[in-house]
């Protein structure tokens, strides 16, 4: 299983971005992914999460109502689309799959990380 970030970049506060999730290989015949992210010296944090199964989602409240998480099953694929871009949502942004673990950094699979920065 490989996973594969992009979209990640510069905007400034209030700016927009949407990242991308490549998935490729065999997961399971329901999991779940999600969108973690890093901010500089701290830890992973848990963003966004769906379940491919039915598109139920689950958000941290800092990114509700600021962030999205959809899917595309047919070209395999999960974005985030961030409104409203905030300084302290600044990090290294990671896509993650496997058993539903909702936010929790417990999935099994991970990708390499894209780097978002507001300012």
């Amino acid at each position: 299983v490989q996973l594969v970030e992009s979209g990640g970049g510069s905007v400034q506060a209030g700016g927009s971005l949407k990242l991308s999730c490549k998935v490729s290989g065999y997961i399971a015949n329901s999991y779940c992914m999600a969108w973690f992210r890093q901010p500089p010296g701290k830890g992973r944090e848990g963003v966004a999460s769906i379940w491919t199964t039915d598109g139920r989602t689950n958000y941290v409240p800092s990114v509700k109502d600021r962030f999205t998480i959809s899917q595309d099953n047919a070209k395999n694929m999960v974005y985030l689309q961030m409104n409203s871009l905030k300084p302290e949502d600044t990090g290294t942004y990671y896509c993650a799959a496997s058993g539903c673990y909702g936010l929790r950094p417990l999935y099994r699979y991970w990708g390499q990380g894209t780097q978002v920065t507001v300012s």
